[in-house]
């Protein structure tokens, strides 16, 4: 399977698509105003105590107090809370755990109120990032992510991921960790790790122990609440979890990007650095990969099912979870004898389903009611065929069989918000009057004719697909009567996320001379 990481920076706002084998199967945004990102880290003080719920409220300076629950203290607090009252006070003149005295684990059946206080200082991590109404949900059992293995403070343990089969390699990678391994600190081997050299895995061991040191050093400037560690932007988050030997090419549109991503995957894997390619064109890059034509395709109530002939998905979100209807179309009755057609058309739905979680991150309780067939042999067929194709999903879910009524119902973790994208646009005859179509036609050539005027060099329009077919059409196009006026040539680029009326002028540095949205 052939990968691919497209990422956009247009508008302030970076998106990052992920597409295996030219299809969209993720879809990241990143405004860079999201200030609380799952893995950051802050200086929080607690706002208030709710034992009802044996848990806290904590400032860590958003809108909505951040949710700490008793469970997610971890044993290690006192710990924790000491490294900082220390560091506070001077005593903690490093970030080294060598010689530092480690408390005794916090009881994990007690009370929160027997462990935290009003206006305590914490250091939590960020789990859960603000959706909707809520603040985000955090924790203080703090872990630094890395790219071959996971570093955990006051820990010893060395912990290997059980994907990692070979009792020989198992026994390499624990030696090779407990030799480099900080005092003070636990590793989580993660799988990627195996196989890899000496070299590269103490480079990520150094390249943690910087992070912890760099937290270290914002926490005694004693600034309550804030941020003392950034987890990586999106996309270096992305290659962190997902890259392997089958991407075959990253694509950005942002020099300094693209700069920072071959950094990043010099150190990871110096001899794939060539794939990151920076793009430099007036096509704009998620149009240039059919990435816009298919965000209006996957997202919205209904969604297509490739190659069923007809058969299509119904996504419904309720307050409490979201329904999942595989509909046959014109391919199949409900009352149909034809039963192996049936499982055809719902394991075409499960791999579409299964993209779809992914695509529109879905989390929380999902119910999904497939075509019925009555054998129990297809369904539970159809069950495992669908766990199967979830085995690429690096969220956490849980599948449970068909019901009685032949109903799957799951679970699937959510750490940030879904991701939802309009697909309608406005209907602009349903509030008020607009700018009749030819008048619009008419203020493009008039800002082309101004704009001319100043600018010597190549313009680029920026429509509507279905303006630009109606700009470029036939011999005597108006595209070719502007340049017969005006003796320049205006280049038309199709944008799928434009609305119908909504057009944007561009010189050839990309610099944006008019924006006109009805």
């Amino acid at each position: 399977m052939k990968k691919e990481l497209i990422v956009s920076h247009e508008d302030g706002l970076t998106k990052i698509a992920l597409l295996e084998d030219g299809r969209l199967f993720e879809l990241h945004e990143e405004s860079g105003k999201n200030e609380f990102t799952v893995g950051d880290l802050f200086l929080g003080r607690i706002k208030k105590l709710a034992p009802n719920l044996n848990s806290a409220f904590v400032n860590i300076g958003y809108g909505k107090d951040a949710f700490l629950h008793y469970q997610d203290l971890g044993p290690d607090y006192l710990s924790f809370r000491k490294y900082v009252k220390d560091i506070f006070a001077k005593k903690q003149k490093s970030a080294s755990l060598k010689n530092f005295d480690i408390q005794k684990e916090i009881d994990k059946n007690g009370t929160v109120d027997k462990v935290l206080a009003k206006d305590d200082v914490v250091l939590i991590q960020i789990t859960k990032e603000p959706i909707s109404t809520k603040g985000p949900r955090i924790s203080t059992q703090i872990s630094i992510t890395g790219r071959f293995m996971v570093l955990i403070p006051f820990d010893h343990k060395v912990s290997i991921s059980k994907k990692i089969k070979s009792a020989e390699e198992r026994e390499r990678l624990r030696t090779l960790i407990e030799s480099i391994r900080p005092e003070g600190f636990g590793v989580i081997i993660r799988t990627v790790a195996e196989g890899k050299k000496v070299a590269e895995l103490h480079n990520d061991m150094n390249t943690l122990v910087q992070k912890w040191e760099t937290a270290f050093r914002n926490i005694q400037k004693q600034k309550v609440p804030s941020k003392i560690l950034s987890e990586e932007d999106i996309a270096s988050s992305i290659l962190r979890d997902n890259f392997n030997q089958d991407f075959v090419s990253i694509i950005c549109d942002d020099e300094k990007m693209v700069h920072d991503m071959k950094e990043y995957i010099e150190v990871i894997a110096p001899e794939r650095k060539n794939i990151v390619h920076f793009y430099d064109s007036h096509i704009p890059l998620l149009e240039y990969y059919n990435v816009e034509k298919q965000m209006k395709q996957s997202f919205g109530k209904h969604v297509n099912i490739p190659s069923s002939k007809g058969a299509y998905l119904v996504i419904e979100h309720t307050e409490a979870l979201h329904v999942v209807d595989v509909n046959s179309g014109p391919n199949i009755s409900a009352a149909t004898t034809n039963r192996e057609h049936a499982l055809t058309v719902n394991k075409m739905a499960a791999s579409e389903i299964a993209r779809q979680l992914r695509l529109r991150d879905m989390g929380g309780i999902i119910v999904i009611d497939f075509i019925d067939m009555p054998t129990p042999e297809q369904r539970r067929t159809l069950y495992d065929f669908f766990r199967e194709e979830l085995r690429r999903d690096k969220a956490k879910h849980k599948v449970l069989p068909p019901s009685k009524f032949g109903l799957i119902q799951m679970t699937r973790q959510r750490v940030r918000p879904e991701l939802y994208i309009e697909t309608k646009e406005e209907n602009p005859n349903a509030d008020g009057e607009i700018m009749a179509p030819i008048v619009i036609v008419e203020r493009m050539g008039e800002a082309i004719r101004n704009i001319i005027q100043k600018e010597k060099g190549k313009l680029y329009l920026h429509v509507h697909p279905f303006v630009e077919s109606y700009l470029t059409k036939g011999i005597h196009s108006i595209q070719m009567k502007w340049f017969l006026k005006y003796k320049k040539w205006v280049t038309i680029i199709p944008r799928d996320s434009f609305k119908y009326l909504e057009f944007r002028l561009y010189n050839a540095k990309k610099e944006e001379l008019m924006n006109y949205s009805n």
